[in-house]
Parts: C-alpha cells; structure tokens; sequence
C-alpha cells in the first residue's frame, strides 16, 4: 500500500513544454501587479498630506480670522474712544479738576487696552497718510486740490483702516490729493476719480 502513496507531482505542478514561459509571465505579472500597488499606495499617502496639510492651513486661517466679526464691532468702540478724547483741546486737561482728568485717564487707558487687545489678535492699523491711494486698502470719501502733494496722495485720514491678518478688515477713509486746477487732467492720475468701494 505504501508503495502506491508516492512523492510524484501531480500533472498539474508538473511543467509543461511551456512551464518556463508561463512562469515568467506570471512572475513578470506580478511584478506589474506589485509596482502598481505600490504606486496606489504612494499616492494615497500623497493624497492624506495634502489633506493633512490643507486641515492645518484651514485651522490656522480659522484661529486668525475667527474674530472678524467681533474685531470689527471693537473698532466702533476704539473709534468712539479715541473721538472722545480728541473732543477735548490739548491745553484743557491741565486746567480740568482731579476728578475729570481720572475720568479722562480711565478713558486713556482703556483706549490703550482695548488697542493691544486688537494688536494681540492680529488686528493692525493700515499706515495710510502720505501714502498712494490704494482702492484695495483706503476708501476716498474727497479729492481735495493740493500743491504740495502727488495727485493720488492721501493727505489725511478721517477714519483709520485695519487689516486682520493679511485681510481687510475696514478701508481706511482718506481724503486724497488732485492736481490743483480743475482742468488739468493729464496721465499721472490727476482728476482721477476715487470713488467709494461697492
């Protein structure tokens, strides 16, 4: 009985006249088979850091932003502070009683305060005096004939700017210089209109 149960291979592991050829391609198919999972997998792993990568901007721009509209109801209040005191001349605080000027400083410093409080959150004053008149940063609300200045110019700022980040929060507005003379409209942007942003 023992003799029947021999080690021989089957028919079907036995190599056929093209048993070399068939196991190359097979090993050559598998090779393909292997190289491109290795490419699905490449690029899965590309695709979870660009994700990874595009969450954290996402999370950072959210952190920077997220006070924007609060911000901007905070510049209603350091405007009204700052027209407060500005309301008083400069030589009538020294004559005023102990009482108002405590008054005044409180106002002073809670000016100051609420200023840092804005700087801590990203919110920064737009430079705009003496500057070129930038549409994406200051809102013209006059043109104002001057001598002295480069058509363009913003000569005064009635209401401060601010950026929150790298956005804008609130357009500076500014009055800006034209060519003194109505009619001297040439290509330096002399009787250039500035209209107010939409």
């Amino acid at each position: 009985m023992a003799a029947d149960n021999n080690n021989d291979d089957l028919p079907e592991d036995q190599p056929g006249p093209n048993g070399a050829d068939d196991v190359a391609q097979e090993i050559s198919g598998l090779r393909a088979e292997i190289e491109a999972q290795k490419d699905r997998a490449l690029r899965a792993l590309a695709e979870v850091e660009n994700v990874r990568k595009r969450l954290e901007r996402e999370r950072d721009e959210a952190r920077i932003y997220s006070v924007t509209r609060f911000a901007r109801e905070m510049l209603t209040v350091a405007d009204n502070l700052t027209r407060a005191l500005a309301a008083l001349p400069d030589g009538a605080r020294a004559k005023t009683d102990d009482a108002l000027k405590a008054v005044l400083d409180g106002v002073d410093a809670t000016a100051r305060e609420l200023n840092a409080a804005l700087a801590r959150h990203g919110v920064k004053p737009i430079e705009a005096e003496g500057q070129r008149f930038d549409p994406n940063l200051h809102q013209a609300i006059a043109e104002v004939p001057s001598r002295d200045a480069q058509p363009g110019t913003v000569l005064s700022v009635v209401q401060p700017g601010y950026l929150i980040g790298d956005r804008l929060l609130r357009p500076a507005m500014v009055t800006v210089a034209k060519a003194d003379g109505a009619g001297s409209a040439s290509g330096n942007g002399a009787g250039q209109s500035f209209g107010s942003r939409a």
